[in-house]
């Protein structure tokens, strides 16, 4: 995929709009260098009209699995900290003894 500049082709739009889909809007736009807005609208452009969310639940279903995904990668960051920290632990008390 090739980026230039402002002038993005429809190739580049159409690939980004399916990572976005599958990997989130967030990541995909920050490891392609696009601004989260473009990205969303982008998405919200590929998608056709007739299956545009229609009640307030349908629409908050997409911001609830982008958070989700979210939430899950801090968690597993977080998990990593822990057994750093529990390991740490560990090794100072057994150079106390």
């Amino acid at each position: 995929m090739k980026r230039e500049g402002k002038n993005c082709t429809p190739e580049y739009k159409a690939e980004a709009v399916k990572l976005a889909l599958s990997n989130g809007i967030s990541s995909t736009a920050r490891d392609l260098g696009i601004g989260l807005s473009t990205l969303t609208k982008w998405v919200a452009a590929a998608r056709p009209a007739e299956s545009a969310p229609k009640t307030p639940e349908e629409t908050n279903i997409f911001k609830l699995q982008e958070e989700n995904r979210q939430l899950r990668e801090q968690n597993q960051k977080l998990l990593v900290e822990r057994d750093i920290l529990k390991k740490a632990t560990a090794f100072f008390a057994g150079e106390n003894k």
